[in-house]
């Protein structure tokens, strides 16, 4: 080594960044409509059914309005649709108990 070379770069570290302006971004409620639907149908279909309805419905307009900026579509429907089943369930369940208590 002599010293009218300069040093050599250190090494790169993590992952690689990637290039400025990719695809489109993910909608920032989807991940909580898709939540929010999973748990309507096992747990409390009401209180998390109807949410996930009203906020997939919006939020579906939203990425209907400009689909080139949103690619979380499918998980948006698939929150949309559970919490659709959620909340019939819920509903077919309180009404058959109502029914046998008679």
């Amino acid at each position: 080594m002599s010293y009218s070379e300069p040093p050599p770069p250190p090494p790169q570290y993590g992952a690689p960044q990637p290039p400025m302006g990719g695809g489109p971004q993910n909608h920032p409620r989807g991940t909580l409509i898709l939540i929010l639907g999973i748990l309507s149908i096992p747990c409390c279909g009401l209180f998390t059914g109807i949410p996930a309805i009203i906020l997939g419905r919006s939020t579906l307009a939203e990425i209907d309005a400009n689909p080139a900026a949103y690619g979380n579509r499918g998980m948006v429907n698939a929150g949309y649709i559970c919490g659709i089943i959620g909340t019939v369930l819920s509903v077919i369940g309180i009404i058959a108990n109502i029914l046998l208590r008679m």
